[in-house]
């Protein structure tokens, strides 16, 4: 008696649940790099499909990635070749994984090591999450510390006014001459609201 092929779909309640698939991602930075290198190897991790991006990690337009995050499933992973190819910075990159998380998806990149899908994995984005709040904390207690030097210092803060010392003189003038808001606002160049709040 021949042994039947195990089935690649799981039929459950009438519905077909796919198995789990390995979607790959590459980006080169410039139109002189190629994917060559990355595709090869994503290729032979066994990805069933590769989307790509032509542009810079601080680019905000990432077509590709966008394509990639929509095609995967629950229980897929997304793979790439190394984790700078996929995000920005560690915030962007962690807010990624989150976001992959929250969508029990785990992300693999080949050439760190780094499977988030396995325990170890998880353990080292804890710790690069725990890194990346260090930092911003740091960033904080340094403005506000650097704010407070400032104000200590005399020094103005916030947005530069609208209008300088003379050009409200000249406004209250032009007002007490008779002038409408709209005429001196249009000469100052600024809006009636701001010229409003200057004369008060």
């Amino acid at each position: 008696m021949s042994r039947k092929a195990v089935p690649k779909r799981i039929v459950e309640n009438q519905g077909t649940q796919e198995a789990p698939r390995l979607i790959g991602y590459a980006r080169v930075s410039t139109d002189q790099q190629t994917t060559a290198l990355q595709l090869d190897a994503l290729r032979a991790a066994g990805c069933v499909t590769i989307h790509e991006d032509s542009a810079s990690g601080s680019s905000r337009a990432r077509p590709g990635l966008a394509r990639a995050i929509k095609d995967l499933r629950s229980g897929d992973t997304l793979v790439v070749w190394k984790l700078d190819r996929l995000g920005r910075s560690l915030r962007d990159l962690l807010d990624i994984a989150e976001s992959l998380r929250e969508r029990d998806v785990p992300l693999r990149s080949l050439t760190d090591h780094i499977d988030t899908g396995t325990a170890a994995g998880r353990m080292l984005y804890a710790v690069l999450g725990a890194v990346a709040q260090f930092e911003r904390d740091v960033l904080r207690e340094r403005t506000v510390a650097g704010l407070a030097a400032a104000k200590r210092r005399g020094e103005r803060l916030g947005r530069r006014p609208a209008l300088t010392p003379a050009q409200v003189r000249e406004a209250k003038a032009m007002v007490k001459r008779g002038d409408s808001a709209s005429h001196v606002a249009r000469i100052l160049r600024i809006g009636r609201s701001t010229l409003y709040r200057a004369l008060q």
